[in-house]
C-alpha cells in the first residue's frame, strides 16, 4: 500500500512547532516577520476575493443557462 510521504511522516506536533519557527525566525530575521506575515495576509485575501468572484461567475452562468433552456433533454427528445 503506497502511503504519500507528508502523511507517513505525521503533522508536526509539540516542540517541532518550537524547532520550526527557530528555524523560520534565523532564516528570515525578527525584523522581516511582520512584513511576511502581511504579506501572506494580503496574499490570502486576494486569494479568497479571487474564489468569491469565481463561485459568482459560475452561480450567473449556471442561472442563465436554466434561464435560455426551460425545457429539459426529456422533453426535447419528444418532439423530434
Amino acid at each position: 500500500m503506497y502511503i504519500p510521504i507528508p502523511l507517513a511522516l505525521g503533522f508536526p506536533q509539540g516542540s517541532e512547532w518550537f524547532w520550526i519557527v527557530l528555524v523560520i525566525i534565523l532564516l528570515f530575521g525578527a525584523k522581516k516577520l511582520p512584513e511576511l506575515a502581511r504579506s501572506i495576509g494580503r496574499s490570502l485575501g486576494e486569494f479568497s476575493r479571487a474564489k468569491d468572484d469565481f463561485e459568482k461567475e459560475v452561480k450567473n452562468a449556471v442561472e442563465d443557462g436554466d434561464k435560455k433552456s426551460p425545457t429539459s433533454n426529456k422533453d426535447s427528445s419528444k418532439t423530434s
